[in-house]
């Protein structure tokens, strides 16, 4: 019964979700361009991004995802790197021309992209990811253990149904930055976090979806606040499943122009 309640609630979930992403766009327009910025307000375009799928996909490869930020030619990029490991990675690249820091090397839109920019584009990288290594470690021994706890099988299987059904609405669109820039990508994501975040919430702590979400946007807008009123263009980068939640912070700041990302793509 759980398991039924849960995919039934999946339509009205992507519905619900649907409305409230778009209205978290303050421009539906694919140009590139900042909108008029006359108030000195921080013009912000969030860049969903697939890990280490950019090294494989044609369609959102490391060099498209180049172009992308060069558009934008941001003055900040706000990452998903936690704070206390951003100064290991920016030692390693000035003294070998690679990332050796274990968080951030597995992620090639910091490794392959954004440092190397960042020799020939004058932009900060700014951490604001709320991971740290312990929050990690609990949140994975606790999901073992509710996969594996009889107890808990209906949720566990609500919630792999979830994946399942956001990986078939997605499809072949995956990988299309067009796509992940949309508010149906973001409201597919949402259903598909729902018996995750209903279920394992309570179970993983700081490392539930909630919690970790808050502690990201938390970092997120902290950054924002203190060049807040000086026209400066940023660019946030996190993994396109948390694209919605930080939309969702940041749609009613009056100091923030969001930009729809679709148009550094074209």
């Amino acid at each position: 019964m759980i398991v039924r309640r849960s995919l039934l609630s999946l339509a009205a979930t992507v519905m619900a979700a649907a409305a409230l992403t778009a209205a978290g766009c303050s421009t539906a327009a694919t140009d590139p361009k900042p909108t008029e910025n006359s108030e000195g307000k921080t013009i912000v375009y969030i860049l969903g991004t697939i890990h280490s799928q950019h090294l494989t996909s044609e369609n959102y490869s490391t060099d498209i995802l180049k172009a992308a930020i060069r558009k934008a030619n941001p003055d900040q990029i706000l990452t998903e790197i936690p704070p206390d490991r951003l100064a290991r990675a920016q030692r390693d690249f000035e003294e070998t021309g690679t990332v050796a820091e274990p968080r951030v090397r597995i992620f090639p839109e910091y490794s392959d992209v954004i440092f190397p920019l960042s020799r020939a584009m004058k932009f900060d990288i700014v951490p604001t990811a709320g991971w740290t290594q312990q929050i990690s470690d609990e949140r994975d021994a606790a999901l073992r253990g509710i996969s594996s706890d009889p107890a808990r099988k209906a949720q566990w299987d609500a919630h792999r149904t979830a994946q399942r059904d956001f990986a078939k609405a997605v499809g072949a669109r995956g990988d299309d930055p067009l796509f992940i820039h949309t508010p149906e990508y973001d409201a597919l994501v949402r259903a598909s976090q729902t018996p995750y975040e209903t279920y394992f919430d309570a179970d993983l702590g700081a490392g539930g979806w909630k919690n970790i979400n808050s502690a990201h946007v938390g970092l997120i807008n902290s950054a924002l606040n203190r060049i807040s009123g000086k026209g400066k263009v940023v660019v946030v980068t996190f993994g396109a499943a948390h694209k919605y939640m930080i939309i969702n912070s940041l749609m009613n700041r009056r100091d923030v122009i969001l930009q729809d990302s679709r148009g550094l793509f074209q």
